[in-house]
């Protein structure tokens, strides 16, 4: 359970002020432990993660001994145990430790505690209920190392119980098994998931796209995708996505360098549906996305544009111009994915979309009312004329040159 300096505490915490909370912790009688996904993912060898903290004492208390040593808190969801602390103008989130009292499968009744299994035993997988102290000694109450250097992702005790404690716990499984699963799935939990994934209608459609969109994002996210369809896991929510677009979003994975490749959620949700305008209206609508997800979802349905397009710099640059560059991004690794072709010079059209400095085109209303067209309903007809002019001439027309093309243009 105990393994004494496991984990280099350099690895896991950059900003050294962060231990002082440690030492606050202990003078008030209690203990502090890094937990969760930031134990995890350091044992893992990741970067990037946020950190999570867990604390014997009670919310009380921890704000007591911050306040004592003039650390700022902010009350995060002391319901819920969770008490924010700033260090250097950044919120550091501290739970206290937990039991469950009740669930309804979206939100738990918890009593605080001082025991740490018991805490860790409410968590959803091994690998999640991971602690570690200052020192770099890990505390390890359901072999959540073992599981995560055989790649096992599975659940605490009996993973029914913990699926109805909160139905999320369903997508997270998925989530994890795709980013650090080394063997076959867990047939138990995935006999649990499917069994109670009715459940996923009791909770918010924002949770739900959330965690969806995580897992979109994985590295194994089409062979997941497709045991999640297999199983029905989210039927009851979302279309069943077909084959041969699971199949268009593993041929992406496998044929572009993963560090390279863009990860847009939205984009290879896109790819899993391939909608029409009306389907990904119905889907945005149902998954409640923000306004500009939903336009944005909405324009790569709308907007068709060939993949030899992007191959031809003066197309490319239209592109980008009249859409933006996220779109010239992600309609490229779209129509790469459903046509299962990826462009020879995919890596430098990427880096050329990214690093396109899109012009301003330079001619205004007032310049048109400064030559004597001043009725309001040609102005800008006419300068979507000479808008159109300047895109073709590759954006290198000037002002004045466009000012020359308005006067044969009043000639004519």
């Amino acid at each position: 359970m105990l393994r004494d300096n496991y984990i280099d505490i350099n690895k896991l915490v950059k900003n050294k002020k962060i231990l002082k909370l440690f030492k606050v912790v202990e003078n008030h009688g209690g203990a502090l432990r890094f937990v969760g996904g930031a134990v995890r993912d350091t044992l893992a060898g990741l970067e990037g993660f946020d950190l999570d903290l867990a604390t014997d004492l009670s919310p009380d208390e921890l704000v007591e001994a911050c306040e004592d040593n003039g650390l700022k808190t902010i009350p995060l969801g002391i319901k819920y145990g969770t008490v924010g602390v700033m260090i250097d103008d950044k919120v550091l989130e501290v739970t206290s430790l937990r039991k469950d009292i009740s669930t309804d499968g979206r939100h738990a009744e918890v009593e605080f505690t001082t025991d740490w299994e018991t805490d860790a035993g409410r968590r959803d997988l091994t690998i999640n209920a991971v602690y570690a102290d200052e020192k770099g000694n890990v505390f390890d109450y359901y072999n959540g190392i073992d599981d995560l250097e055989k790649g096992i992702v599975r659940f605490i005790g009996n993973p029914s119980q913990r699926i109805k404690e909160d139905y999320l716990r369903i997508l997270r499984f998925f989530r994890f098994y795709s980013i650090f699963a080394k063997t076959p799935i867990d047939k138990k939990a995935l006999a649990a998931c499917k069994e109670n994934s009715e459940g996923l209608q009791e909770l918010s459609m924002e949770r739900i796209r959330d965690e969806l969109f995580k897992i979109l994002v994985t590295p194994r996210a089409a062979e997941t995708i497709k045991i999640m369809a297999d199983n029905e896991i989210v039927s009851y929510i979302l279309p069943v996505p077909k084959d041969e677009n699971i199949e268009c979003l593993e041929f992406l994975d496998k044929q572009i360098n993963q560090e390279k490749l863009p990860k847009n959620a939205l984009a290879r949700l896109f790819i899993l549906f391939n909608p029409d305008e009306a389907f990904a209206n119905n889907l945005a609508v149902r998954m409640k996305f923000s306004k500009k997800q939903k336009q944005d979802f909405i324009d790569l349905a709308r907007i068709s544009v060939p993949l030899r397009d992007f191959e031809v710099e003066r197309c490319l640059k239209r592109i980008i111009y009249t859409y933006g560059k996220d779109f010239a991004r992600n309609k490229l690794m779209i129509a790469q994915a459903l046509q299962k072709q990826i462009l020879p010079d995919f890596q430098h059209i990427l880096n050329f979309i990214l690093n396109f400095e899109t012009p301003k085109f330079p001619l205004r209303g007032q310049d048109i009312i400064n030559v004597g067209i001043r009725e309001q309903q040609h102005i800008g007809h006419i300068l979507r004329n000479l808008e159109e002019i300047w895109i073709e001439s590759g954006f290198t027309l000037s002002k004045q040159d466009l000012l020359e093309r308005l006067q044969q243009l009043k000639i004519a």
